[in-house]
């Protein structure tokens, strides 16, 4: 089959690869409908992780079970479902706990796996034909039979939950304040999730046009903070007081506001200073322990310089950690199902899979208004 393949840093190509096979009783082979391009795929694209050549990338996948295993009893061939990224087993203590993006089974001495990501565990990725899903009773989430809808349910494998993931670790409550840094897809979902649940003003964070005309479609208040620090933008905008909540939707790979160069601590700190005394800071944003790319030998061991004594005294507390798709993804799709959330509006290009290499340049890039790519391997090239 034809699998999006990483290369080395700045490359990815599509390739041949080995068709994937039922290997336990609980496994689905499904065929590949949507799959699309993450945020995260780019940290190891830019060789910022320890991913090797010929990992196949993708762990945001829809499509339709073409295959079951025999141990398989709630899924047969020709439904149509969504996988969380999380690859999870349902039953151990975290799964039990609902924590599912810490499943101690999946991936033996690490807490957590996911498909096609770099020491998430065996399982390939998506972005390809086809996708071999572990587990399937329990990771796949059935959808309405046929196509519709396909760019807004393609969203509940990661982004979607995770935008939301950032308002429940935030604690994001009705009629509150919320300042969001970061306007890529997480960052828009978790914009539009804050609305969803009701918060008063949300403010979003960026220096990318098109990303903050986004954020005004969604009728979140916009702040450039390429035109000056966005702390005292924000500030100023609630009074002098602050928000009630803000979240981190960049991660490691943070800019100083003047883009000339990474600060890994940058969007922490300024969340520290941006959110009232007493408010709650959540972070979906990826952290990692070792960033090969890192400005500094401290950030190369993801240790980051943030202001813990400023956090302290303003008594902040914080929520941190991937998403736990699960926790969420079933409640999304019948938002979605009802009308009442839309997603895809995030979405900005749908192309074939033999455009992957392309996608992956111009997303990584930001340029020609490159938001969220969904790929889709049955459209012609």
């Amino acid at each position: 089959m034809k699998a999006v393949v990483y290369e080395k840093p700045y490359s990815v190509a599509v390739r041949d690869v080995d068709d994937p096979r039922i290997e336990h009783p609980n496994d689905v082979i499904v065929r590949v409908t949507s799959s699309a391009i993450c945020g995260s795929d780019l940290h190891m694209y830019e060789g910022r992780t320890a991913a090797e050549p010929g990992i196949v990338f993708g762990h945001e996948n829809l499509g339709v079970v073409e295959e079951t295993g025999s141990g398989v009893v709630s899924l047969s061939k020709g439904d149509r479902v969504v996988m969380p990224f999380n690859v999870a087993c349902g039953f151990c203590k975290n799964c039990l706990a609902g924590d599912t993006g810490f499943c101690l089974t999946v991936n033996p001495g690490f807490a957590g796996g996911a498909y096609g990501y770099v020491a998430m565990g065996p399982y390939k990725g998506g972005q390809a034909d086809r996708l071999r899903v572990p587990f399937a009773d329990f990771n796949c989430l059935k959808l309405p039979q046929g196509d519709e809808l396909e760019t807004d349910f393609i969203l509940l494998a990661d982004i979607f939950p995770t935008g939301y993931h950032g308002c429940e670790l935030a604690q994001v409550s009705p009629g509150e304040s919320v300042a969001v840094y970061g306007a890529g897809p997480v960052g828009l979902m978790a914009a539009y999730s804050a609305l969803l649940r009701g918060a008063a003003t949300v403010f979003v964070v960026d220096r990318v046009p098109e990303r903050l005309a986004k954020a005004t479609e969604i009728g979140a208040v916009p702040i450039d903070f390429s035109k000056g620090d966005p702390v005292p933008q924000i500030v100023d905008r609630t009074g002098g007081e602050g928000t009630d909540k803000g979240i981190d939707a960049v991660g490691y790979q943070a800019q100083a506001h003047d883009a000339s160069h990474e600060e890994p601590a940058s969007v922490l700190n300024s969340l520290v200073d941006t959110v009232r005394p007493t408010g709650r800071l959540g972070v979906p944003g990826l952290y990692v322990p070792s960033d090969p790319g890192g400005p500094d030998e401290h950030a190369k061991r993801g240790q980051l310089l943030v202001s813990i004594g400023r956090m302290f005294e303003k008594g902040q507390r914080m929520g941190t950690g991937q998403c736990n798709v699960k926790r969420y993804n079933r409640q999304l799709r019948d938002m979605i199902i009802a009308g009442r959330a839309r997603p895809s509006f995030v979405v900005s290009h749908e192309l074939p899979l033999d455009q992957a290499p392309q996608a992956y340049e111009k997303f990584d890039k930001r340029v020609e208004g490159y938001t969220k790519v969904v790929l889709h391997p049955a459209l012609a090239a």
